[in-house]
């Protein structure tokens, strides 16, 4: 059984296990200021040695989120807590019933959850959403070859997949969901997962997990991520002011975290940089082109974010994992699954772009996040919210999805 701590301890943690990562020579990265209100349970161990990878998935195990009962129209008697689509659709103008018909979005994770199928159901259900199954051609479950010999189970690892495909739905009801699980957790497998998940066609891959940078990173870069006219996102991790591989690869799109809270302005809502966020400077990619800031020389994380404050959490339906049906998560990897989706919303990149550059193109089209930490770096801008570019929210949260179209 899990031991539920609270963020606080989950970024301690995270720092102890980045060192024990750490190439010899590379300093860890990774401290976080506490977020407040909750206590939390990582889904997945965090990883302890090169190659291997933990998803960013941190379950509510006590008290009462600020995003508890968020929806004001539910087909159930009980409102589940944390926010539903029609919140998260408000909060960054998605559209609600338009939009991502005929695209595909990958959900590339370790490990087989054996009631994912069911589960996305239940939620869709919940929330009037149009049914999503193998039947109707919508959901698709595959290895991380393709075929249908599914690896073993793994409950932390299922409920990461039940976030990740209950994010896509509510940013992108109307599209196709690939669900690619890998055989373990290694890089290996999970980029292997990724090259599946695009040979089979989707435009639009999402990686909810990471660990520590190494030298082997410009290898898995070439080897995994470098797909032009594929817009792949990754969770910049949970651990506060400290960089993650995949997060940091000059192909992706990095995604950050924000807190979430209704406001009175005329957005009607607002975002603070989330403590636990991931960012920083890559010890090892390059800069991509489009990213003109200057505090560092190589890769900045993250390029834009959503909501990944636990206190501002999600609602989430799962059967599989340590707890029974609705509960209510938040980290990083809320956030890149609804990145994903509101790509797929904004259209099929043209071919050999780079959808990572989108955003940059298109910086009014997104909610800049002007204030909050994650951590100690001087008081710069790669630790704390500021107007324009910063580290833990990048260029900012979806307005609309123009900021992610070519």
């Amino acid at each position: 059984m899990r031991r539920t701590v609270s963020l606080a301890a989950v970024a301690t943690f995270a720092t102890t296990a980045l060192a024990l990562a750490a190439p010899v020579g590379q300093a860890a990265q990774a401290t976080a200021s506490p977020s407040h209100g909750v206590s939390v349970a990582r889904a997945c161990a965090a990883p302890t040695k090169k190659d291997v990878m933990a998803c960013n998935a941190l379950q509510v195990t006590a008290g009462t989120p600020a995003s508890a009962h968020a929806e004001s129209t539910l087909t159930a008697a009980a409102a589940p807590a944390g926010y539903g689509p029609a919140s998260l659709q408000s909060a960054y103008n998605l559209p609600s019933t338009s939009g991502g018909s005929g695209q595909t979005v990958a959900i590339v994770d370790a490990y087989d959850d054996p009631n994912a199928e069911s589960d996305l159901a239940v939620y869709r259900s919940q929330y009037g959403l149009s049914a999503c199954t193998t039947a109707n051609g919508c959901f698709k479950k595959v290895n991380q070859s393709g075929g249908t010999k599914y690896p073993r189970a793994n409950s932390g690892w299922g409920e990461e997949i039940s976030l990740d495909l209950d994010m896509v739905s509510a940013a992108c009801p109307n599209c196709k969901i690939l669900l690619v699980e890998a055989s373990s957790a290694s890089m290996t497998n999970l980029g292997t997962g990724v090259n599946t998940a695009v040979s089979l066609g989707a435009r639009f891959v999402s990686n909810s997990y990471g660990g520590s940078e190494s030298s082997s990173d410009a290898s898995y870069d070439s080897t995994y991520f470098n797909h032009p006219g594929v817009a792949i996102t990754v969770s910049s991790g949970d651990g506060g002011y400290g960089v993650e591989y995949p997060a940091s690869s000059t192909y992706v799109t990095a995604v950050g975290g924000t807190s979430l809270k209704t406001a009175s302005n005329a957005r009607g809502w607002t975002d603070t940089v989330w403590s636990g966020a991931g960012s920083g400077c890559s010890a090892y990619d390059a800069k991509p082109s489009w990213q003109k800031d200057s505090g560092c020389a190589n890769r900045t994380v993250a390029d834009v974010s959503a909501v990944a404050d636990p206190n501002t959490g999600v609602a989430v339906y799962d059967t599989y994992g340590q707890g029974s049906g609705w509960m209510v998560f938040g980290g990083t990897s809320a956030s890149s699954p609804l990145i994903a989706a509101t790509y797929a919303l904004g259209g099929t990149p043209s071919a050999g772009s780079s959808p990572s550059s989108f955003p940059y193109a298109h910086t009014s089209a997104l909610n800049d996040v002007t204030s909050g930490s994650n951590g100690s770096c001087g008081g710069s801008y790669l630790c704390t919210g500021t107007t324009g570019y910063d580290g833990p929210s990048g260029l900012g949260t979806p307005n609309g999805t123009a900021a992610f179209t070519g």
